[in-house]
């Protein structure tokens, strides 16, 4: 990947909906080098666009859970996890005895969520399950490890608005998916970046229809767009679990310093004795170990970390992964 890629995919990363326009603006190519270039990463398995359904708005509880069982059994149940709509991040940790996947559950659970499915496994040795108290999903909690990120002038340009929004009318908190937005989202879940044209020819409306609901349900946080990495593609290659033990009245302030580090894919206040649950993706381990002495080992209110590092991973976001890339479904 050379840096017109890398500037693309930190494009994205910020705002997984910017126009080609807007993005070519800020990597300083033309319009046509950015389609061709993101769509030579998509189709490489590096780069996956998605716009999915809010799980908070949904009424979803979001779980992290950590599968023990027999080293011969772990393949076939990471693939079999992997395999299901309701978890996400499958991986196969600490000497290939254990998976580690968040999962969802919620009121439209008919008894096969994985939390229920899971004792009734005979290859299952053990399990940990822990509830997802409060996610840190700010603007600066992102994961921006490139050596050459974009420069303030740079990311700022993203946030001009490439045409007027829309006004939106009503309560955000009151705007609800409906049954007639079902071909809107499942097109979008297959391409987050799906221009209005394509999507108002899906959804069979028009192309102003499309467009305001696409910025309502946006604006009110029902949808979120989601970007998946091949991290290994860009030459990362030791991702890791952190399970850390942080003193309870400074669990939030450790949880948005740690958020905001560019190593860091995803931070969230959880239950459990070990209270804050941190992804990073480093280059190698020894940039893992420099991460976790000098800059987790630096806080006064982390009493204890457990370092899980990620063997493989079967699953990103919603993706399946193959041979270090990404795998539409």
């Amino acid at each position: 990947m050379d840096r017109t890629d890398r500037r693309i995919v930190q494009c994205l990363l910020r705002d997984g909906r910017a126009s080609f326009r807007r993005i070519a603006d800020v990597a300083e190519v033309s319009e046509q080098t950015v389609a061709r270039r993101y769509r030579a990463l998509v189709a490489d398995g590096a780069v996956r666009v998605r716009a999915l359904p809010s799980h908070v708005r949904l009424g979803d509880q979001t779980w992290f859970v950590r599968v023990r069982c027999r080293p011969d059994a772990t393949d076939a149940l990471a693939d079999a996890l992997a395999a299901r709509e309701d978890t996400a991040y499958v991986s196969v940790t600490s000497g290939g005895s254990e998976i580690v996947c968040q999962t969802h559950t919620g009121l439209r659970d008919q008894g096969g969520s994985v939390l229920q499915r899971l004792p009734r496994t005979a290859r299952v040795l053990g399990f940990d399950a822990c509830a997802v108290m409060h996610m840190y999903v700010g603007s600066d909690a992102k994961w921006l490890a490139f050596d050459d990120p974009l420069s303030d002038d740079q990311a700022a340009l993203l946030h001009t608005s490439d045409q007027q929004q829309h006004t939106t009318t009503g309560s955000a908190a009151d705007l609800e998916l409906r049954d007639q937005d079902a071909p809107l989202m499942a097109e979008l879940a297959r391409d987050g970046r799906a221009g209005v044209v394509e999507l108002a020819r899906v959804c069979g409306w028009s192309k102003s229809r499309v467009s305001a609901r696409l910025d309502e349900l946006l604006a009110a946080g029902a949808l979120r767009v989601a970007v998946d990495l091949a991290y290994p593609r860009f030459g990362f290659h030791a991702p890791a679990y952190l399970w850390l033990t942080v003193a309870p009245g400074r669990l939030d302030a450790t949880g948005e310093l740690l958020s905001a580090h560019p190593e860091t894919t995803f931070a969230a206040a959880v239950t459990g004795s070990a209270n804050l649950l941190v992804t990073v993706t480093c280059r190698t381990m020894d940039d893992l170990f420099s991460y976790v002495t000098t800059k987790v080992g630096a806080l006064e209110a982390v009493r204890q970390v457990d370092v899980v590092p990620v063997l493989h991973r079967l699953k990103q976001a919603g993706t399946r992964l193959r041979d270090g890339r990404l795998i539409p479904t």
